[in-house]
């Protein structure tokens, strides 16, 4: 009986916790905010990193010069290190001073002068830390101080110091350093001045020198980075290039210190994977404290941060949204932030909806059991949802997933005049009987707009209604958008010369090639989808499916014919879509730049050029609309959708605006630690009296026979005490 007093103590003890907490208990009711993330980061080095899911991490810990508003839309760059935004100027080939609104082909260079706050520090970090002779403590460790150094966190000594100037110019050596393979490179040497001369001489000396030798980029000079004192510095870039203000946003442009370079650079410390590439060095509101990719990264509040308000205007709605009510307090908010690694959506939605993880995307198979769409057409939170206090936020990405034709193959692209008649009608053809409404419906539920051209939503160039429908797949009926119907898709396919999808020429049917990377077997009811399309035309779709990097050598070397492809802006500019289809930076035969289709149109070229280099103004956009007309007539891509990011939030989580194109937002959240704990704890209550009920049935089952055992064993003694 004391062991069942015993166990009804412990049920009940254990009813005060929280049984499925995946966290230490002693992080309870702490100032934390809790996400997740699938796939590894692989650079964690400003000069190499580009991936969404490393920026997710260095956008919070390295500051470059600008940032975007968090608030305002259209996306509005503003300083973030630097005191005032950069001035830029405007030489002639004889150094005389240009207007700033004088023609880009009269402009022989622009020189942007970037002024810095005078009170940014570094996060706490060894590299700068110093003996009492002010000599660096641990820049030429020996194999023995190395012994019991496994992790950046086994040095004792730490130190700051100020961000200067030469820290941007330092990074921007970097990009042409001969053993990073920064992925911007060949971009930033068309415009940075002498950055091309650069790396060739440091390639040179990279070759005479030591492997493991530190090559200290101070020592050699950079015709087009200038520093002009501790605080300011110049950048000068060959004509005008106004979306390179764009670039000073983006982590390429952080400042990294020498003596960070320096520290990193001793081959002992290499081997033992303590590299910038792992843990980075910053000035941002967070820094990096424990780095296990395969489990857990954990950003801390960095203690040298301070200096940043949160913004005190925004849009006319978010005030009533509850977004200025931490208007001029000081950041970040939050004190630590803890990613654990979930590979599969399931236990990550599941974490989310036991309050867990403070925020989450939606999969498919969580869409209906989360989101509900009203007669409105509009999405909102199941019932379910909001009975638990979540919200919904959506917008559409500043991004574009499409089909692309290889316009080097003789069928789909063309080699003479004729071929490329009949190739552009089929590509339109194509382009009709696709049906990208039914795509997002079914495949994406409902999350995405039909492209009508490159540009997207929210980005210069984009046209809203009948002014923005591609003739050439759409019409506008009854004050709507409509897909054109397969009758006309069957006529251009006829005066392509594929009548009932036969080759007139051959009399065989027509066959086409769609290659695509290695496919689950989640994927086979997508792709049978996208033959039931071509076959709406008579087309037989013959799928290639391969690896990655199989697909990448067939789309490097132009051996694809049709294929899937997205891009992700990289600042709110038409340039950088339009771009894609720019002739110089096609895949085979151009710069391997990003042009996978091949597709060079010398008008298309020549407008681009002359776009690219101009401020926003009505004729600018008037180029544009020129540019993506010449697009919707020649087709180049299946223009594919438009996704909408849809994401649910707690209510704990505040301050939430959704922007694709800046991913230093966390210094601006707001978590209420005191009702998550309150709300885990109502949604994780243990059940405990099916246990209890358990017992008492087996109570039930053994005190008879424990009685009856008593019994047969007192009678025995009673028996020998006779005897």
């Amino acid at each position: 009986m004391s062991s069942l007093i015993i166990l009804i103590l412990f049920l009940t003890a254990c009813n005060e916790a929280i049984w499925n907490n995946p966290y230490p208990s002693d992080d309870s009711g702490k100032n934390i905010l809790y996400n997740a993330f699938a796939e590894r980061p692989k650079h964690l080095d400003p000069v190499q990193s580009y991936s969404s899911n490393e920026i997710l991490f260095t956008a919070q810990i390295y500051q470059p010069p600008l940032q975007y508003h968090y608030l305002k839309r259209p996306f509005t760059l503003i300083p973030q290190t630097v005191d005032k935004m950069p001035t830029v100027q405007y030489f002639d080939e004889d150094g005389n001073l240009l207007s700033a609104d004088n023609e880009s082909n009269h402009v022989a260079y622009s020189v942007y002068e970037l002024s810095l706050k005078q009170d940014i520090f570094y996060q706490p970090h060894p590299a700068f830390a110093r003996n009492d002779l002010e000599e660096f403590l641990y820049h030429d460790l020996t194999r023995e101080e190395l012994q019991k150094v496994f992790k950046l966190a086994d040095f004792t000594q730490t130190n700051t110091r100020k961000l200067l100037s030469e820290d941007y110019i330092y990074q921007i050596k970097r990009l042409a350093h001969p053993k990073l393979h920064s992925p911007i490179f060949g971009l930033m040497a068309d415009y940075i001045v002498g950055l091309r001369e650069y790396a060739d001489i440091l390639r040179k000396e990279a070759g005479v020198a030591p492997n493991d030798e530190y090559l200290d980029l101070r020592n050699f000079p950079l015709a087009g980075v200038e520093r002009v004192d501790d605080y300011t510095f110049r950048i000068k870039i060959k004509g005008k290039y106004p979306q390179f203000m764009y670039w000073l946003a983006m982590p390429f442009f952080s400042p990294i210190p020498w003596e960070a370079d320096r520290f990193y650079a001793q081959a002992e410390l290499i081997k033992k994977n303590i590299t910038l590439d792992w843990y980075p060095i910053g000035t941002g509101p967070y820094m990096l404290t424990e780095n296990d990719p395969n489990r857990i990264m954990v950003l801390a509040r960095n203690p040298n941060f301070k200096g940043e308000f949160y913004p005190s205007e925004g849009m006319p709605d978010d005030i009533e949204k509850g977004l200025l009510k931490d208007a001029g307090k000081p950041l970040p908010f939050i004190d630590r932030i803890i990613f654990s690694r979930e590979k599969e959506s399931i236990p990550r939605w599941n974490k989310f909806l036991q309050g867990y993880y403070d925020a989450s995307g939606i999969s498919s198979d969580s869409f209906d059991q989360a989101v509900q769409v009203t007669g409105q057409g509009e999405a909102t939170v199941t019932e379910a949802m909001e009975a638990q206090g979540m919200r919904l936020e959506t917008a559409v990405a500043p991004s574009t997933y499409y089909i692309g034709f290889n316009m080097l193959d003789p069928v789909v692209g063309g080699r003479t005049e004729q071929e490329k008649e009949s190739a552009r009608k089929l590509r339109q053809a194509i382009s009709i009987a696709v049906d990208y409404e039914e795509y997002i419906s079914i495949f994406a539920n409902g999350r995405g707009i039909p492209a009508q051209s490159p540009i997207p939503p929210g980005i210069t160039g984009y046209r809203e209604g009948k002014e923005g429908v591609n003739s050439i797949v759409y019409k506008w009926q009854d004050g709507k958008v409509q897909r054109r119907s397969i009758e006309e898709a069957n006529r251009l396919l006829a005066e392509a010369g594929y009548a009932n999808g036969i080759d007139n020429k051959t009399g065989t049917p027509l066959v086409l090639y769609f290659d695509v990377t290695a496919r689950s077997a989640d994927d086979k009811s997508l792709l049978d989808w996208m033959r039931k399309q071509f076959r709406k035309i008579n087309i037989q779709l013959v799928v290639r499916s391969t690896d990655y990097n199989r697909f990448q050598d067939k789309i490097r070397k132009g051996n694809a014919q049709i294929f899937e492809w997205g891009w992700n802006a990289d600042y709110p500019d038409p340039e950088n879509f339009l771009f894609l289809l720019y002739g110089p930076q096609r895949k085979v035969g151009g710069n391997s730049g990003n042009n996978a289709a091949n597709y060079d149109n010398a008008e298309y070229n020549r407008l681009f050029e002359q776009m690219e280099k101009m401020e926003d103004s009505p004729k600018r956009e008037q180029i544009i609309a020129r540019m993506v007309d010449i697009l919707r007539e020649d087709a180049p891509w299946l223009w594919g959708y438009h996704p909408k990011d849809y994401a649910l939030y707690h209510s704990w989580y505040q301050n939430v605006k959704p922007n694709k194109l800046s991913f230093n937002n966390i210094k601006y959240s707001r978590i209420d630690f005191v009702l998550r704990e309150q709300k885990r704890r109502e949604w994780n209550e243990p059940v405990i009296w099916p246990i209890g009920a358990g017992v008492a049935v087996l109570l039930l089952f053994l005190v008879p026979g424990i009685i009856a055992y008593r019994r047969r064993q007192r009678a025995v003694g009673l028996g020998k005490s006779v005897a």
